[in-house]
């Protein structure tokens, strides 16, 4: 099983490796935004109860709703 930016803890690093069959609501969004295939970033904040997720992309934060950060499978 891939893992998904959802699974990582604060302060993780990773790659988007790519996105998760039947998240097409959400891709188009998420490659608006910069998360391309390849892409390194640092999850940087959590909510409490896990939404939203702030990670640091390409210089700057994003932050995510948990259903988002579930579409996205990462390496590293």
């Amino acid at each position: 099983m891939k893992r998904r930016l959802s699974d990582l803890s604060v302060g993780e690093s990773g790659r988007v490796s790519g996105f998760v069959k039947g998240s097409k609501e959400y891709r188009g969004r998420l490659l608006a935004m910069g998360l391309n295939r390849g892409t390194e970033f640092t999850v940087q904040r959590v909510a409490p109860l896990g939404d939203p997720v702030e990670i640091s992309v390409r210089g700057f934060s994003l932050s995510l709703r948990r259903d988002e950060a579930r579409a996205v499978t990462v390496e590293g």
